[in-house]
């Protein structure tokens, strides 16, 4: 309860004054806010079941204590039969996966070695998730915070108002074109977020001895399948119910071999886990793609630049954006428009407004520090 507690503090702390200013996109929240919380929390539960309870069962009628039993298989791994899965359960097997191993020719044993690593590669999953975040607030610096100076409320006097206006407008005047590298590297982060999810798809593939990569596909033709010759590819992934072999010495001195069947209760939440995280991961990889693709876009045609902030800042006019976006570049054009996310509709159409003035009015825009270089639009 007390680390609980601890994390809610400091998710409280983290929702300070510079919590609400929005930084980047909602797609990229998704995976660096959305994602992290989901695996820590299924992280937090695992650990809670596995520790809290017993994660395995194992049955046995000889005299080796249970706890002895259950220790030995929770270690070592317990294992199923493959070619017992498609046998009828009731009948044929007792449950799926579950059968003789000895004295009916060569059988493909499949081990289930992962159980004690769930809830550890839960949370190694949301650190490599919220990396891409780190990354972005170290880059980005604090400069959308420090330049909105709190006119996202617009509720201050006239002088003071004027006064931050006017601030904000000669930092955008003076920094005019120098914002490309800056946006860029943002730009980076998302592609940063876009090789992780799908990188982790390959790392749960690989963790599930190649079994996850269509894990979802496999879920969905399981339950269009006929009942008679199907198998639930959550119970052959995750099984329930498996075989442990334990080895000890005899009175006389011998090896004995015990055969134990095992429950892991541990994986009816781990199956509703992992089908989640699988059809939740190719959402985000798909909306990735088409937010790599927008921004490409973005880059290459600044017409539709224009149309993007007409479409989002409609008090701000036309003619104004248009002004801007031939005067200035990329880079520029992605800072007006986080400003935009955060400050005040009124004020933002006033700035914007007033940089467009001054560009207009000064048609070779000098840059400070190259003496007196007119830079290109």
């Amino acid at each position: 309860m007390e680390f609980l507690r601890g994390v809610y503090a400091f998710m409280q702390v983290s929702r300070s004054s510079v919590s609400h200013v929005k930084i980047d996109s909602p797609v990229f929240r998704l995976h660096t806010n959305a994602t992290v919380i989901l695996l820590i929390t299924f992280s937090i539960a695992v650990t809670t079941r596995q520790y809290v309870g017993n994660p395995i069962d194992c049955v046995h009628t000889r005299d080796i204590p249970e706890d002895v039993l259950n220790t030995y298989c929770w270690i070592h791994s317990t294992y199923t039969v493959v070619d017992a899965f498609m046998k009828k359960q009731g009948s044929e097997v007792p449950f799926p996966g579950v059968h003789n191993s000895q004295g009916r020719g060569p059988l493909t044993i499949k081990h289930t070695k992962y159980y004690q690593w769930v809830a550890f590669t839960l949370f190694f999953q949301a650190i490599l998730f919220y990396t891409p975040r780190w990354l972005w607030k170290s880059w980005e610096g604090g400069k959308i915070h420090a330049l909105i100076m709190d006119l996202d409320i617009g509720i201050c006097s006239e002088a003071e108002k004027k006064q931050k206006k006017k601030l904000l407008l000669d930092y955008l005047w003076e920094n005019l074109k120098y914002h490309n590298w800056w946006a860029y590297r943002y730009y980076v982060c998302e592609l940063l977020a876009l090789i992780n999810v799908i990188g982790q798809m390959f790392l749960m593939n690989r963790f599930f001895d190649g079994e996850f990569m269509t894990f979802g596909l496999d879920v969905i033709q399981y339950m269009e399948a006929d009942q008679e010759d199907r198998m639930d590819p959550m119970i052959y992934i995750f099984p329930r119910m498996t075989k442990c072999t334990f080895f000890k010495y005899g009175s006389s001195g011998e090896v004995e071999k015990h055969d134990a069947i095992c429950i892991l209760p541990l994986n009816v939440v781990n199956e509703k886990i992992y089908i989640f995280l699988w059809f939740w991961f190719i959402l985000l990889t798909i909306l990735t793609l088409l937010t790599l693709i927008y921004r490409v876009v973005i880059i290459l045609s600044p017409r539709m630049r224009v149309y993007l902030f007409r479409m989002r800042f409609r008090l701000v006019r036309r003619d104004a954006i248009e002004i801007i976006v031939r005067r200035s570049k990329m880079g520029d054009w992605f800072l007006l428009y986080l400003l935009g996310e955060n400050i005040d509709t009124v004020i933002f159409r006033d700035v914007v407004q007033d940089l467009a003035t001054r560009l207009g009015h000064n048609q070779h825009h000098r840059v400070p520090g190259l003496k007196g270089e007119i830079q290109d639009a």
